[in-house]
């Protein structure tokens, strides 16, 4: 058994002897740590649930026991191209045959006083508070911003950034992590409660149609979530604020099988608008800071209290507890924190990193896959992922063969680093996005995306 799939099946409550129906190599992800295995595990969870979920149709569509029952259980392929092609999207997209610019300035490793740091700048209010903290002028280039690095300790700079609502983390080892943080804690967590609002009702070919999913997350775990319950057939609707825009590729990248509407919550007609919504949602999914929701009464706690038939799912990059617990935070930067920087590293000097945003899309396989497992029991109920747990889960396993770049298939690698998806003419270009981690066999390739305006659709379920 994949040394991770069993541990993220009992996290989302299904049954580990399901892992026997997967099939398939390991996607080719080459690394020091057993990446490969870490994204099959994880997109494997997702598939026995999408199955589960399917099997709950066709079973309720017969009257009969579910259809996945283990005598009659039918086997789950996992295709390696498709996953390491998806978890490596921002890299194998293209705009006008051109990568996105995915990183923008002020992000990345720099050198500080007595280490490194790693910053996250891609959002104008981070990149601010850098700028800031670093006493760096609106225009400054990555050359001033190592310059300025170079002078601060890195932990100290990192307690500044911190406060004035920035992002940079020092690097460190995994032992040096561990001190800090204790025992780790599980990277998914599924909380059942009631009947839930809905089921999946009709159509064996979109196992979640009918489900009504309130989408208020950004970047990558979260969205890719949302659109793999897309994916099943779920109604939604992506809700931001209009005075914080999301950076154009991160949405058509995610977007696929979603609607985009722009709520001011801050603004009386717009919190109405929100409630009304929530009300006839069945799912809502959040990605923001521990605590940055809790004045519009929308932390996962609050709305399981006022909603208690809903499901909640919340992705966060730090585990509950201690100083991080409630801090903000990216897949690089947990990357940064706990280690796996230092693992990854070329020269045992620089820090490296893994050849993916494996967290993040790792995360967002798990959770959706604790969402569909509990929409298939028809259950209300909360799940919760973690990236710095499964950063830590993946520096505690044992390093695989599959993942080591010796031993992959070459042809294997060959194809993913050649992959260029199919290209849509849209309104920004010709567009081209790799495809879902996980397409079941019961349905066929939605082919090439056009994309779809971010914030244009009415916030008004179908």
């Amino acid at each position: 058994m994949n040394s991770f799939v069993g541990g993220f099946l009992r996290g989302i409550g299904l049954p580990e002897d399901a892992a026997a129906r997967l099939s398939g190599p390991r996607p080719p992800l080459p690394a020091r740590l057993p990446v490969g295995d870490l994204a099959w595990g994880a997109v494997g969870a997702f598939a026995l649930a999408a199955e589960t979920a399917r099997d709950a149709v066709r079973g309720a569509a017969t009257g009969g026991p579910p259809v996945g029952a283990p005598d009659r259980a039918e086997p789950v392929r996992l295709d390696p191209i498709r996953i390491a092609a998806s978890f490596r999207s921002d890299q194998l997209g293209r705009l006008d045959g051109q990568p996105p610019a995915v990183w923008a300035p002020l992000s990345g490793f720099f050198r500080a006083a007595d280490g490194w740091v790693r910053t996250h700048a891609n959002y104008p209010w981070h990149a601010a508070a850098l700028r800031a903290v670093l006493g760096l002028g609106q225009n400054a280039d990555d050359d001033a911003a190592a310059a300025a690095i170079a002078e601060r300790d890195a932990r100290e700079l990192e307690a500044a950034a911190f406060r004035a609502g920035g992002l940079a983390v020092a690097v460190r080892d995994p032992a040096t992590w561990a001190a800090e943080r204790g025992a780790p804690q599980a990277p998914i967590r599924v909380r059942r409660g009631g009947n839930g609002r809905a089921a999946p009702t009709g159509d064996p070919l979109r196992p979640l149609a009918g489900i009504r999913v309130l989408d208020l997350t950004r970047v990558i775990a979260g969205p890719v979530a949302t659109r793999a319950l897309a994916g099943l057939g779920a109604d939604v609707l992506r809700i931001d604020s209009p005075v914080r825009a999301e950076p154009l590729w991160q949405w058509l990248d995610t977007g696929r099988g979603k609607r985009s509407s722009l709520l001011d919550l801050e603004d009386r007609a717009g919190r109405s608008r929100f409630a009304e919504l929530l009300a006839e949602a069945d799912v809502v999914v959040t990605g923001a800071r521990p605590g940055a929701l809790a004045r519009f009464g929308l932390e996962p706690e609050q709305i399981a209290e006022s909603h208690p038939d809903i499901v909640t799912a919340r992705v966060r990059a730090w585990a509950p507890g201690g100083d991080w617990g409630e801090r903000r935070g990216f897949d690089s930067l947990v990357q940064a924190a706990c280690g796996i920087a230092a693992v990854e590293s070329a020269d045992r000097e620089a820090p490296g990193k893994l050849p993916a945003q494996a967290l993040d899309h790792s995360g967002g396989a798990l959770l959706a896959a604790g969402v569909t497992a509990l929409l298939a029991e028809r259950s209300a109920g909360a799940v919760e992922v973690t990236l710095e747990g499964i950063g830590r889960t993946l520096l505690a396993a044992e390093p695989a063969a599959s993942s080591s770049a010796g031993s992959i298939d070459p042809d294997l690698l060959a194809a993913v680093g050649g992959f260029v998806p199919e290209a849509a003419p849209s309104c920004w270009g010709a567009l081209g996005i790799v495809g879902e981690a996980y397409l079941p066999s019961w349905q066929s390739d939605p082919g090439p995306w056009a994309g779809h305006a971010f914030g244009e659709d009415p916030p008004r379920w179908r």
